[in-house]
């Protein structure tokens, strides 16, 4: 079995570990072995508290793709819309226990956990880069299953339920019946299920195995008012490809390789500096969480033998900020994803000389800058919305081209590679 505490593998906290247990039933000779398939997730106690993880049974493969339960069941609405799939990054909210005639409070429910999502750093500052949809589900009853106390059974879409694997906060889907809904929107690179519910508790499967494309999936009660921060804390590992910063008594001293992930390290702050690994360019600055980067002894949940950023950070407590290595990280998770620069000017790549070509930067602060045949018109420096006629392109017959570029300057980042995915352009045959 794939152990959780494999920390080269990056988001290891959330390892979808479908991996082989022990048999379902005895066996012999004319009686094959039927291993359980396993998921490894991630959950909350309380909203003050450190993250826990434990097994619970992976959900079995649909057959076929679910057929819509009712009218309007998986109906996809755009929430917010930032430029064309497949250059933006794009966030499915799936909701779970709401009936046919609560999908508004849904559709609220979805606008109100994105707000306080993308007010957490670095969301805040790319909130640009985002899309965001909502896939309807209707349910048979309201509520969740074990809601408000163990026993109450619930009939929904996703069989959202409490007391997973007899943990209160730990609020299990069906994973493959959230698979066959996040499939419906135009393109999911990220994907949270809510549930009808103001009882705080949420999970995350980081590394669950998607056909569609996702990097993960998180659950949380829909109107519990903390229980976005399980949503960002999990992004940290699917996104952020971050560990968990906390630790566990029992696991005692690390004596493993040096990990992959970008936050641990076996390295204390004078070695990062002296070899010039991990966080070591941002050593000595304030980080947003409140404390000074440095070495911190205890995470990847090793008491010892194992460093991380920062004192604290959300991937170590719930309700905090994104260490400054953290945002980064976060940073880079979202470049996977989307592009620096987008457009939906010439779609086929040609725009007319009295075309209005507009473009959007990543960040607003990004400067565009505009050029006719490699020469830039610097009179239109910084403008988001030309016309190539008046930057100067001729009506001579003649092959033209216009190039629009533009660099993230964030000081958010530091890493030279990472920069280099910072710049970005988009150029137009420029037709009569």
């Amino acid at each position: 079995m794939r152990r959780r505490i494999s920390l080269a593998a990056g988001g290891l906290a959330l390892a979808a570990a479908l991996a082989a247990t022990a048999p379902a039933a005895a066996s012999g000779p004319d009686r094959p072995v039927t291993p359980q398939r396993t998921q490894e997730v991630e959950y909350f106690t309380g909203p003050d508290g450190h993250p826990r993880h434990t097994t619970v049974p992976a959900s079995p493969a649909l057959p076929r793709p679910l057929a819509p339960a009712a009218k309007g069941d998986g109906d996809v609405t755009s929430v917010v819309s930032n430029g064309p799939v497949g250059s933006k990054l794009d966030v499915v909210f799936i909701g779970d226990g709401y009936t046919a005639d609560q999908q508004d409070a849904f559709h609220a429910a979805v606008r109100t956990k994105w707000a306080r999502m993308s007010a957490v750093e670095p969301y805040a500052s790319y909130a640009s880069l985002f899309n965001v949809w909502s896939v309807d589900t209707v349910s048979r009853e309201s509520g969740v299953t074990n809601d408000p106390a163990k026993g109450v059974t619930k009939d929904t879409a996703l069989r959202s339920h409490f007391f997973c694997d007899d943990v209160e906060r730990l609020l299990c889907v069906d994973t493959a019946r959230v698979e066959s809904y996040a499939a419906k929107a135009p393109a999911a690179d990220l994907v949270v299920v809510l549930s009808n519910s103001a009882k705080y508790g949420g999970a995350g499967y980081n590394d669950v195995v998607s056909q569609v494309g996702y990097d993960g999936i998180a659950t949380a009660s829909s109107d519990h008012p903390k229980s976005d921060q399980v949503a960002v804390h999990e992004t940290g590992h699917s996104l952020g490809k971050l560990a968990d910063e906390y630790q566990y008594d029992e696991y005692g001293t690390y004596t493993g390789a040096e990990p992959g992930d970008t936050n641990i390290s076996t390295l204390d702050a004078g070695q990062q500096s002296a070899q010039r690994k991990k966080w070591y360019r941002w050593i000595g600055q304030t980080s947003p969480d409140g404390g000074t980067v440095g070495s911190y002894e205890g995470g990847g949940y090793y008491p010892k033998g194992l460093y991380r950023p920062t004192e604290n950070s959300i991937m170590r407590t719930l309700g905090r900020e994104f260490n400054l290595p953290g945002r980064e990280a976060m940073i880079a998770g979202f470049y996977r994803h989307a592009s620096v620069l987008t457009s939906d000017s010439g779609r086929y790549g040609a725009v007319s000389r009295r075309e209005r070509v507009v473009v959007r930067p990543a960040v607003p602060t990004a400067t565009v800058r505009w050029y006719v045949d490699g020469l830039e018109a610097v009179a239109a420096r910084g403008r988001t919305e030309v016309v190539p006629r008046t930057l100067g392109v001729p009506g001579d017959g003649r092959p033209h081209t216009l190039t629009a570029r533009v660099v993230d300057r964030t000081d958010a980042v530091l890493d030279p590679e990472l920069r280099k995915r910072l710049a970005g352009s988009l150029t137009w045959k420029v037709t009569r």
